[in-house]
C-alpha cells in the first residue's frame, strides 16, 4: 500500500503562475519578435475573462503566438531545462520545500498534479523530488514536433480529478493506494479536495478558505 501526497503547483508549490512566464522566457531566447504579440495574448486573456473562450483555448492561443505552432522537442529542451532551473531558484514556496521533504520522509508517493503544461512540468517535478505528474499535455507529431494544441483535457478543475483518477487507475492503485493529502491554493480543486484524505488549502484565496472553514480543512500558509 502507498500513501499519497497529491500537489497542486501554480501558487500552491510556486509563489507565482508558470505558463505565461515559460512562454515568455522561450519567446525571449528564441524569437523576440513574438514579444511583439503580447497585445493580442492581452486581447485573448480579455475574452477567457469575458467568456468568449475558455481556459483551453486561452492556452493554446498564447502558446502559437509566444512559441510558435510547430516546434522540435530538441529545440525546447535546453529552454525547459533553464526555465525548470530559474523556478527552482526563484519561485518555490518555503514550505512546499518543507512540506515535500516531510511528505518523502514519511514514504509517501510524491505526485504533482497540476494544470500547466507536461512539456515543461516534467522538468521542474524532476528537480523537486516528485515521483510522478499529471499535467496538461502537448500534442506531439511523429517527427516530434509540438503543436499548439492541448493533448487530451486542460488539467484543471473537475478535469484534474478525472485525470487523477485515471493515473491511479492505470497505476495499479485503485482501492489499494492507502491514505491521501492534497495540497492546493484555489477553490477550483475542490474535486480533489474532497476526494482526499486529507485536504490541505495552502496560502489559500478567499473562496477556499471559506469553504476550507465549513468543511473544517486544514489552512497552511507556506509564505
Amino acid at each position: 500500500m502507498s500513501n499519497l501526497a497529491v500537489y497542486d503547483m501554480d501558487k500552491t508549490v510556486t509563489r507565482r503562475a508558470t505558463y505565461i512566464p515559460f512562454l515568455l522566457h522561450c519567446a525571449m531566447r528564441r524569437a523576440p519578435w513574438r514579444l511583439l504579440l503580447l497585445p493580442v495574448v492581452a486581447l485573448s486573456a480579455a475574452a477567457y475573462a469575458a467568456r468568449l473562450i475558455d481556459r483551453a483555448k486561452l492556452k493554446e492561443i498564447c502558446h502559437r503566438l509566444l512559441l510558435g505552432h510547430l516546434v522540435h522537442v530538441s529545440e525546447l529542451r535546453p529552454l525547459v531545462d533553464s526555465y525548470a532551473d530559474k523556478v527552482i531558484e526563484r519561485n518555490i514556496r518555503p514550505g512546499a520545500r518543507d512540506a515535500i521533504a516531510r511528505d518523502r520522509a514519511q514514504g509517501r508517493r510524491l505526485v504533482l498534479a497540476t494544470a500547466s503544461y507536461r512539456l515543461y512540468v516534467d522538468a521542474i517535478a524532476e528537480r523537486l523530488g516528485f515521483d510522478d505528474v499529471i499535467g496538461t499535455g502537448s500534442i506531439i507529431g511523429l517527427d516530434e514536433r509540438v503543436h499548439a494544441k492541448i493533448g487530451g483535457e486542460n488539467c484543471y478543475g473537475p478535469a484534474k480529478m478525472r485525470m487523477i483518477a485515471d493515473w491511479v487507475e492505470k497505476s495499479g492503485l485503485k482501492g489499494t493506494h492507502g491514505h491521501v493529502r492534497f495540497y492546493s491554493d484555489h477553490v477550483s480543486d475542490r474535486p480533489a479536495f474532497e476526494w482526499s484524505d486529507e485536504p490541505v488549502a495552502v496560502n489559500p484565496h478567499g473562496k477556499l478558505r471559506r469553504l476550507a472553514e465549513e468543511k473544517g480543512w486544514a489552512v497552511e500558509d507556506w509564505g
